[in-house]
């Protein structure tokens, strides 16, 4: 679990931008709230609830690769954070599910529109790796 208050802008020497526009207190929730949402199971997690109510089951169906143990503790985070709601019904056998909430909708157009950004800029972005390996490999290859 992350420290809260561990005030990020005073353990760099320069602020870069865009920070200078937050208070110490702003910018160390906004580094909060961005390992959140950068972790990469909780992106497909969002974006896989944009379905509608799922059970836990589907979810783990639904997403490739996540164990059981990385779902339920994404999920506890994002409703920790108000991004999903669980509901649990009183049957039998128990029905558990699992819905996005409007925070959590309007955090999903936000990282679409990052997404959306990434594939129009893929190709730039490939060369500029190949590139960069390029270098990086023969730099490793002289001899010193």
């Amino acid at each position: 679990m992350r420290t809260v208050g561990t005030d990020v802008r005073l353990r760099v020497a320069q602020v870069p931008e865009p920070c200078v526009h937050w208070a110490n207190r702003d910018a160390d929730f906004v580094r909060e709230v961005l390992d959140l949402v950068g972790d990469k199971w909780s992106v497909l997690l969002l974006g896989t609830l944009t379905s509608g109510p799922l059970r836990y089951s589907d979810l783990i169906a639904a997403v490739p690769a996540i164990s059981q143990r990385m779902l339920t503790l994404t999920l506890k985070q994002l409703q920790r954070a108000g991004f999903v709601e669980r509901t649990s019904h009183p049957e039998v056998p128990p029905r558990v599910e699992y819905t996005l909430t409007e925070l959590g909708s309007s955090l999903l157009s936000a990282v679409l529109a990052l997404g959306t950004w990434s594939t129009e800029h893929q190709a730039r972005i490939r060369g500029n790796q190949v590139a960069f390996d390029a270098v990086e490999s023969q730099e490793a290859e002289k001899p010193e």
